[in-house]
């Protein structure tokens, strides 16, 4: 077992040459006065997504804000999931109460098959349980299946303000508005509840909040309101792939892509309506076709000199996520601590301002690092 000794010594030998050196290289200035590590489902690393204890282990281990992702219900209520599509995180597919649910949805332009909580109503979505995303990768998060069940945003919020006050402090909540676009072609308007939600909450109105989606529209008409019931909230535009349409552009036939809202150029506009950029971590190096890093990108840069922060998605600790330079020889599945806080410094190291991680408590290794 390792401890936290044994971690940070296996990080400080980790060799990562070139210009990917952790701890060798000056690092870049960034825009924020100290990275900020982004709970990424909670600890999804090491509980089942987007569940309280999930998002109870993240805090434990140091998360500086914890994401829930929203969508809604049958009944419009904003419940904590990644995803509509609820197949591979609940236990509803067990149900034969609900097998005819059990539908094909478009969602963004592709096809899914599974169960959607907008077929569910709150009461009836309480009745699953939640369960492991990654069970062949993550077999051991697999002991809490069933334990938990959907939270509400609400609840969600709750939750969150109550260890701040048990732990004497603030945690953010950086919450994602999910595929806005969809919704609001079934009838929904989840940035209207969400805006009810969190003005409704003291915790919402004064601690701190980044509110993210990949789409653009939704982010420019909600912006203001958000900012006028939490002054010192933020708002991030998510990247997705650089030859990707964001959805709600894509919706209105245009054919502006991430990429080209990723240029110099580009940012410059985002900052009019965002102040946070939130790319994936192969938009800051990329990976060859073994997964291999290449050389890194000036998008960190960029995205300074446009004033926006930078938040990336997502440090994972398992070999199979990490770039090939760093796996080890313990299997593809395997957690790979030294070589997840390697990575992670390799983004510091450009001036990343953030970052989301399944782990936090490795994320808070990468940042804060011995004797600290």
């Amino acid at each position: 077992m390792l401890n936290r000794r044994s971690i940070l010594l296996a990080a400080g030998s980790l060799t990562v040459t070139g210009s990917f050196a952790g701890r060798g290289v000056r690092a870049a200035p960034m825009l924020s006065p100290r990275p900020l590590v982004i709970g990424h489902r909670g600890a999804s690393a090491l509980r089942p997504e987007h569940t309280l204890g999930s998002y109870a282990k993240a805090i434990q281990d140091g998360a500086d804000y914890v994401e829930p992702d929203l969508v809604p219900t049958k009944d419009g209520v904003l419940v904590c999931r990644h995803e509509s599509n609820i197949a591979a995180t609940t236990d509803v597919s067990d149900r034969p109460d609900f097998a005819a649910r059990r539908r094909t949805m478009t969602i963004d332009g592709k096809a899914e098959t599974g169960w959607f909580t907008t077929d569910f109503t709150l009461a009836e979505l309480k009745t699953l349980r939640a369960r492991e995303r990654l069970p062949q990768i993550r077999s051991h998060n697999t002991r809490y299946d069933d334990r938990f069940d959907v939270p509400t945003f609400v609840e969600m919020i709750d939750f969150v303000a109550a260890e701040s006050a048990a732990r004497g402090r603030v945690i953010g909540i950086i919450p994602e508005i999910k595929n806005s676009t969809h919704f609001h072609g079934l009838g929904f308007d989840p940035e209207k509840t969400f805006l009810e939600t969190i003005a409704a909450h003291d915790y919402t109105r004064q601690a701190p909040l980044e509110v993210q989606s990949f789409e653009t529209a939704n982010i420019k008409r909600i912006g203001g309101e958000v900012k006028r019931i939490n002054p010192q909230a933020r708002i991030m535009l998510l990247m997705g792939e650089r030859s990707q349409i964001p959805p709600d552009i894509a919706a209105a036939a245009g054919h502006t892509t991430f990429g080209d809202l990723m240029t110099p150029r580009g940012l410059t506009a985002v900052r009019a309506y965002a102040d946070v950029i939130g790319p994936s971590n192969t938009d800051l190096i990329p990976r060859d076709a073994n997964g291999a890093w290449g050389a890194p990108s000036t998008l960190v840069a960029d995205a300074h000199r446009a004033g926006l922060l930078v938040h990336s998605y997502t440090a994972r600790p398992e070999n199979t996520f990490l770039p090939a330079q760093l796996r080890d020889h313990s299997g593809m599945n395997a957690r790979n601590i030294a070589g997840s806080i390697a990575e992670i410094r390799a983004y510091l190291d450009l001036g990343l301002d953030g970052f989301f991680t399944d782990d936090p408590a490795i994320g808070r290794l990468a940042v804060d690092g011995p004797g600290e």
